[in-house]
This record gives C-alpha cells, structure tokens and sequence, in this order.
C-alpha cells in the first residue's frame, strides 16, 4: 500500500497547525508566564543597580511617611484632649488678674 504525497503534504500541515494551536494556548497560560519570567530572570532581567538604589529611597521615603502619620496622630490625640480640658466649665480654676490680691 502506496501513500500519495499528496495525503503526506495534508497530513505535514494539520500536525504544524495542531502544534502550533497546543503551544499557543500553553504558553498564554500560566506556565507561558512563569516561563517568560524565568527566562527574563535569567537573562539579567532582574533588577538592576538603579533599581536598588530606587528601591532603597522608595523605601526609605515610606518610612518617613510612616513617622510623619504617627507624629500626626500624637498630635491629634493632644488636640483632642486640650478641647476636652476647656470645654469643662464646671472646673475651671481662674487665675486672678492684673490688680487683683491672691
């Protein structure tokens, strides 16, 4: 039994375009993206010595933030009792004023 070149040719193209119907769809998955990540790891991807120093401002600009927020919310507390001390009317001890005997 003879196989006509013809039947090959067709048969060569389906497989081609099975394979590269299968290798799109895996690599546009999750294994294409770790794959990609990899490979750009890999390939000095990663960061560079402006990234770190970058990094490292960004890093240290949170913390500042960080403190600035907490030295905020001391003051708030602080404003908050100061307006609790004065609305209290019903203790409030006057300091005698100019002319006036202790």
């Amino acid at each position: 039994m003879a196989i006509d070149s013809g039947d090959i040719a067709g048969m060569v193209i389906t497989v081609v375009i099975t394979i590269a119907i299968a290798g799109t769809i895996i690599l546009r998955g999750p294994l294409g993206r770790a794959l990609a990540r990899a490979i750009e790891l890999g390939a000095g991807g990663g960061r560079s010595a402006d990234d770190e120093v970058r990094v490292a401002q960004l890093e240290q600009r949170v913390a500042e933030l960080e403190a600035g927020q907490a030295r905020v919310a001391e003051l708030e507390e602080r404003v908050d009792f100061a307006e609790r001390m004065l609305a209290r009317s019903d203790s409030v001890v006057r300091l005698p004023g100019r002319g006036e005997a202790v």
